[in-house]
């Protein structure tokens, strides 16, 4: 790891994003190459991990010379007493190495913190539900309208929520139409969103609906445009359906989405699908990014590629 702690000029800064990459494969993930915006996703072990979170950095032209990586981590779990602990750590490591590439010592290090908690807890965070676990039908009756949620009774999100949101506006909540096969249903969940503290409130109002907080899945993933740093705030979350909410991230990225949060939410009916619920999850999210205007559907975009063709052809005639 000699190469990652060398002084650093704009083709180190580089050497150091291509043996990251090299090192974490897909746990690494280039947002924005251009503007130096990257995030990995950290975990306590690779097999069957306990406790992750994601660590996002914008990496400044001053950096590491003058100037540290901008950061921030994400994780429902994490509490705002383990955030500074974990804060503290990086900026002691920062201090430490001045001038010097310190991204890989600040994931081994958030590793290290994510090993410790594992092994001092018997369990992973507060979530009761694992993949594709119970017998649940929920095919008759089932479909939410595009109308607003009813007040139900409140259940325990996974994220603090015990600072006052009041000041946020909460924006409308859109449902798509469901997808069912093998008894297993899928729908999803759109609302437009400019912050994490909106989309804090849509999923605590979401979870507010009885059959949405029942549901074995509430995948989501949300990405908001910073336009004054030209950067994506972005995070998803599997909520027990493993790599589900990275798959509706990138998504997300390939149809350039942004200021918008989209949930899935899947009610397992006792046969295993395998891959397939992957294509369902996906397709409920295009399709309703779609009926939003979101993005363009498959046809429409064929159609305005067949248009730019024979605009091409035309000029080149001229």
């Amino acid at each position: 790891m000699v190469g990652l702690h060398r002084p650093s000029t704009p083709t180190c800064m580089t050497e150091e994003i291509e043996a990251l990459s090299a090192i974490y494969g897909d746990e690494w993930c280039t947002i924005d190459e251009d503007a130096k915006v990257f995030c990995i996703q950290i975990s306590d072990c690779l097999e069957k991990p306990k406790w992750r979170l994601c660590l996002q950095v914008i990496l400044p032209p001053e950096y590491p010379t003058t100037a540290p990586p901008i950061y921030q981590i994400n994780a429902p779990w994490l509490s705002g007493q383990e955030y500074a602990e974990l804060a503290n750590y990086l900026e002691e490591l920062y201090v430490q190495n001045l001038g010097e590439s310190i991204l890989y010592l600040w994931v081994e290090k958030i590793r290290e913190f994510l090993i410790e908690k594992s092994q001092s807890s018997d369990s992973g965070p507060d979530v009761k539900k694992i993949t594709e676990e119970t017998d649940l039908d929920y095919e008759e009756n089932f479909s939410l309208e595009y109308q607003p949620l009813r007040e139900c009774a409140a259940v325990t999100l996974k994220f603090d929520l015990s600072e006052s949101q009041e000041d946020e506006e909460l924006p409308p909540i859109y449902h798509g139409n469901p997808i069912t096969d093998r008894r297993s249903t899928f729908q999803a969940h759109l609302a437009p969103v400019v912050s994490p503290k909106q989309v804090k409130n849509v999923l605590a109002e979401l979870y507010k609906n009885k059959k949405i907080a029942s549901a074995t899945h509430n995948i989501y993933a949300y990405r908001i445009h910073c336009e004054d740093k030209q950067t994506f705030l972005q995070d998803c979350e599997d909520d027990g359906e493993t790599a589900a909410g990275g798959r509706l991230l990138h998504l997300m990225q390939i149809l350039d989405v942004r200021n918008v949060l989209v949930v899935v939410s899947r009610w397992y009916g006792g046969i295993l699908l395998g891959p397939d619920r992957f294509k369902h999850i996906n397709n409920c999210a295009r399709n309703i990014l779609v009926e939003q205007n979101y993005t363009k559907s498959p046809e429409n975009l064929s159609k305005q590629l067949g248009k730019n063709k024979r605009i091409r052809k035309d000029k080149k005639k001229m």
